[in-house]
Formats: structure tokens, sequence, C-alpha cells
């Protein structure tokens, strides 16, 4: 899957956790939570809507790896191409 394609989905998921969010306004280097104004549980549920998403494992002790948008899109990819 290209990163392009991962970072749609993670707005995708993103939107639908916070809708109130403007996908072109995103900082793609800024922290998530700060940037969408969500919360730890909504962040929680970012992390889990992605992993069922993308049918892929997102061990607790990675999600710093999913802080920003371009860090999340960057693990993503890389885990979809370790499980191809």
């Amino acid at each position: 899957m290209k990163l392009e394609e991962v970072i749609a989905i993670v707005i995708d998921e993103l939107g639908r956790i916070a809708p109130e969010i403007d996908a072109k306004q995103l900082d793609p280097d800024a922290e998530l939570r700060e940037e969408c104004d969500i919360d730890s549980m909504d962040f929680l549920n970012l992390v889990t809507a992605l992993s069922e998403r993308l049918k892929i494992e997102i061990p607790e002790t990675d999600y710093p790896s999913l802080a920003t948008l371009h860090q999340a899109a960057a693990y993503l990819a890389q885990k979809l191409d370790a499980t191809a």
C-alpha cells in the first residue's frame, strides 16, 4: 500500500473520531492529539480503528510512533509491508 493511501486512511479514521477537523488544515508534523484536540480515549479509538481497518497489530509500546500524521503513516506503511 502506498504512503498516500495510508495517509488517506488515517485522515478518514481521524475524521470519524473528530468530524470537526479539516484535513486540509492538518500540519502533518504536529502532534495529532493537540492538532485535532482529541483526548487519550479518542486517540485509543483511532489506534483501534486503524488496527481493525488495516488488519494489523499495533502494540501499546508503539503508540508514540503514531504521534503525528507523518509518523503514523510511515509506521503503518512499514507494518503493512512487513505483513505482505
